[in-house]
């Protein structure tokens, strides 16, 4: 397998020194220093490495995982800067560079922001860019309504947040479809609405449909059933408080309840929800 700079690989472990191991894989062997060698590791060995070049442009392995790796976007905290940019923390101990010509804006000491990390064509070395928009895909977006899919929070807009999905293209959540606190840089599991003539993405927090209410259908009775047969949740507690608790929206919870309810599994009070404890065949028809 081709050596990928800037990303995790399987090396062969060739010899130790004094230094530490030299790995088998690249145009050279490439040294893993001692402090990353694991217990027990033998020549002869495989070892799961992230490659990268050291302060003297040296390949260079480490056992540690970095925050992102090339191909990847991420958001990232300014370490330091100087005259020629800013350096990221990105989980390593040599620090990822941003020259000034790929910031939007003048980056600061101890702000955090949304970078893509690859190589630079010219000098081949690890750099990032907080210019994202030349980064996503140009391809056409292989999803339909009801996808599952990795969504990473860019930044808010008038109609939501513009998120970026599967580490490839540009989606959006709006606002009405959020029912939580999000800030740039959280990552979480998003459905796709629609793929809109442009190729962006309409997304979703929760799935839809018939089959969002009967899988949350048996969350709400699990909970039941393990809260000694009662819940103080209904139909008439707050939106935000249903989200908080059960990562869905009132609509999906008031529709669970009426399943649950047509199924004669609970039972609705002026205090709660209250598990129906009568067989099926001995409850009321409704």
């Amino acid at each position: 397998m081709k050596l990928q700079l800037g990303r995790t690989n399987i090396l062969n472990i060739a010899r130790r020194t004094e230094q530490g191991l030299y790995l088998s894989g690249g145009p050279e062997d490439i040294l893993l220093p001692n402090r990353y060698v694991p217990e027990g590791a033998g020549i002869g060995d495989d070892i799961e490495v992230f490659v990268y070049l050291d302060n003297e442009e040296r390949l260079i392995a480490t056992t540690e995982k970095p925050y992102a790796q090339v191909g990847d976007f991420a958001w990232l905290q300014v370490a330091w800067v100087n005259q020629f940019g800013a350096f990221l923390d990105w989980g390593l101990m040599k620090d990822l560079f941003v020259p000034f010509r790929e910031q939007k804006m003048k980056m600061q000491k101890g702000r955090s922001y949304l970078v893509h990390v690859h190589l630079d064509p010219e000098t081949y070395r690890i750099m990032a860019s907080a210019k994202v928009e030349r980064y996503l895909s140009n391809d056409w977006p292989p999803y339909h309504g009801g996808d599952e899919v990795d969504a990473l929070v860019w930044q808010k807009t008038d109609l939501g947040f513009k998120v970026i999905v599967d580490n490839q293209f540009s989606g959006l959540l709006f606002d009405d479809e959020i029912f939580r606190q999000l800030h740039s840089g959280d990552r979480l599991k998003a459905y796709v609405k629609q793929v809109r003539p442009d190729g962006k993405i309409d997304l979703s927090l929760q799935k839809k449909g018939q089959k969002a209410v009967a899988d949350f259908s048996e969350i709400l009775l699990e909970h039941i059933q393990t809260s000694g047969g009662f819940t103080s949740f209904d139909d008439k507690t707050p939106a935000e408080e249903i989200y908080a608790f059960f990562g869905v929206s009132k609509k999906v919870f008031k529709k669970a309840i009426g399943d649950l309810y047509r199924r004669h599994l609970i039972a609705i009070t002026d205090d709660g929800l209250v598990l129906n404890t009568a067989t099926p065949s001995d409850a009321p028809n409704i």
